[in-house]
C-alpha cells in the first residue's frame, strides 16, 4: 500500500466515531450502528454496548464479528469513491478500564449516562485482518500487522 493511502486509512480509522458491527445471530448474519473507538495502535477497537442489545448477545455467543467504517457521504457524484474499511475480528467483553473510559468519555461526553448502568460494558475487537478500499481501483487487503503498522503513518 502506498503512504497516500497508508495516510488515508490512518485518519479514517482515528476520525471514525461511528461504525456499523456485524455478528451473527442464530446462523445468520446482522449489523448494527454503534459508537467505535481505535486503539492508538489499530491493534484493537473498542465499542461500549448494553447485554441487552442483540449484537452483544451475539458476540458473547459467538465472538467473530466485522466492523465496517466508511468516510461520511458528501454528495459527491460517485459515492463508489468514498474510503471504507471492511476489519474481520474477534470480539471480548473486558472489566473496568479506567484510561479506556476517559478516552471514550472525551471522545464521546454525552455517553456518560451509559456508565451508570449496570448492563453497559466495554468490549475489546481484535482484527484478524481487513480489507481497506481507499477509493475507485484502490483496494488494499491486510493483515492485523498491516493494519497495525498503518497506525504509524
Amino acid at each position: 500500500m502506498n503512504s497516500e493511502d497508508t495516510a488515508a486509512l490512518a485518519r479514517l480509522l482515528r476520525g471514525a466515531r461511528l461504525a456499523h458491527l456485524g455478528t451473527l445471530r442464530q446462523g445468520a448474519p446482522l449489523v448494527s450502528m454503534t459508537l467505535v473507538l481505535a486503539a492508538p495502535g489499530f491493534d484493537a477497537f473498542h465499542v461500549h454496548v448494553s447485554r441487552l442489545a442483540w449484537h452483544t448477545q451475539d458476540m458473547a455467543a459467538d465472538p467473530r464479528v466485522a466492523l465496517s467504517i466508511a468516510e461520511t457521504d458528501d454528495g459527491r457524484e460517485d459515492p463508489f469513491t468514498l474510503a471504507r474499511v471492511s476489519i474481520r475480528g474477534e470480539a471480548a467483553q473486558l472489566g473496568e478500564d479506567a484510561a479506556l473510559k476517559r478516552a471514550w468519555l472525551a471522545r464521546f461526553p454525552a455517553q456518560a449516562v451509559n456508565f451508570e448502568l449496570a448492563d453497559f460494558a466495554f468490549w475489546r475487537i481484535a482484527p484478524r485482518d481487513a480489507r481497506f478500499v481507499a477509493g475507485y481501483g484502490r483496494i488494499h487487503n491486510l493483515s492485523a500487522a498491516e493494519l497495525a503498522a498503518a497506525s504509524r503513518a
